[in-house]
């Protein structure tokens, strides 16, 4: 009769480690999912920042980046421009210049000098998309009369290219005008 006492201790005892081991082994299996649920946020994340990466490099690699100016604008070229528009003091409608354009490019990409008296007055950072220049100068910001210039070149044929100038200057002010460039003439 002794026995039967320790008997049921012990299976207590053993029902109780039983439950206590399968309580641990719930407490492990629950910490496992959620451990599996954040490896897959993390994982789903990962996923939908290599499809953003993937579209920004086809984007990139749709738009052509120009190292070289083509060879049907490569060079030197002689430019008029008449204002056509001006709200700025000035700049007077009817107003014309004389200058030479000159494509060049480097290692660091294409750029158009634009020389006045064979002495060169503005450098235009550049851009040359699908059939288009587009040329930008950012005057010196700490001058008194800063100015930006921006040029779009779209009408590109073998001898004469034409486009618009938009002068931006001091109180916003603007200038436009039109631009043809022509080759100069050879002896």
């Amino acid at each position: 009769m002794k026995k039967i006492p320790l008997l049921f201790a012990f299976i207590i005892l053993f029902i109780s480690c039983e439950n206590k081991k399968e309580l641990e082994l719930q407490q492990r299996e629950n910490a496992l999912k959620a451990k599996e649920e954040q490896f897959a946020e993390k994982e789903a994340d990962y996923k939908s920042l290599l499809l953003l990466r993937d579209s920004i490099t086809a984007t990139k690699d749709t738009i052509e980046v120009v190292k070289e100016w083509p060879k049907n604008l490569r060079g030197i070229w002689n430019s008029k421009m008449v204002c056509r528009e001006s709200n700025c003091s000035n700049y007077v409608i009817g107003d014309q210049r004389n200058q030479v354009w000159q494509f060049v490019s480097d290692s660091t990409g294409i750029y158009t000098n634009v020389l006045n008296n064979k002495k060169l007055v503005q450098t235009f950072k550049a851009k040359y998309i699908e059939d288009k220049v587009i040329l930008e100068f950012n005057g010196d910001t700490i001058s008194k009369n800063p100015i930006k210039i921006n040029v779009i070149l779209d009408d590109i044929k073998e001898n004469i290219v034409k486009g618009t100038q938009t002068i931006t200057g001091h109180d916003n002010c603007n200038a436009k005008f039109s631009v043809e460039l022509t080759l100069p003439q050879k002896k």
